[in-house]
C-alpha cells in the first residue's frame, strides 16, 4: 500500500493527514514532509488512516522529535489506533512523544 500525506496550515500549526502504511518503503516520504515542517512550526500529525507502521516509521517520529527540540517547536500525534499506540508503548516512545487522542483540528 502507498502512503498519502495532505498538509494544511492553520495559524502557526501545520496539520499532516497521513493515510496508508508507514514502512521501510514509505517512511522516506513521511520524513521528507514531517521533519521540515517541525523545523518551523508546531505540527499535528493525524494518523486516523494509518493501519500499519513498522520500526522505520518509529524512527521517522524520533527524528522529528529531535528536529522539534532543536528548533523549539513541537509535534503531537492524534488519531492513533490501539495497534500503533502499542508500538509506541512497547518501545517507550509514548513517554517522550505526545500522543493525544482528544486533539482534532483542520478540515482534512
Amino acid at each position: 500500500m502507498d502512503l498519502t500525506i495532505k498538509t494544511e496550515q492553520l495559524d502557526r500549526q501545520t496539520h499532516l493527514y497521513i493515510a496508508g502504511e508507514i514502512d521501510t518503503y514509505t517512511a522516506p516520504k513521511l520524513r521528507q514532509e514531517l521533519v521540515p515542517a517541525v523545523e518551523t512550526n508546531d505540527v499535528i500529525v493525524h494518523l486516523d488512516e494509518v493501519h500499519y507502521m513498522d520500526s522505520t516509521g518509529l524512527g521517522v517520529f524520533v527524528g522529528a522529535l529531535k528536529a522539534a527540540k532543536k528548533n523549539g517547536t513541537s509535534f503531537t500525534l492524534v488519531g492513533v489506533s490501539e495497534r500503533i499506540r502499542r508500538l509506541f508503548e512497547i518501545t517507550g516512545l509514548s513517554s517522550i512523544i505526545t500522543i493525544d487522542s482528544g486533539v482534532r483540528g483542520g478540515t482534512q
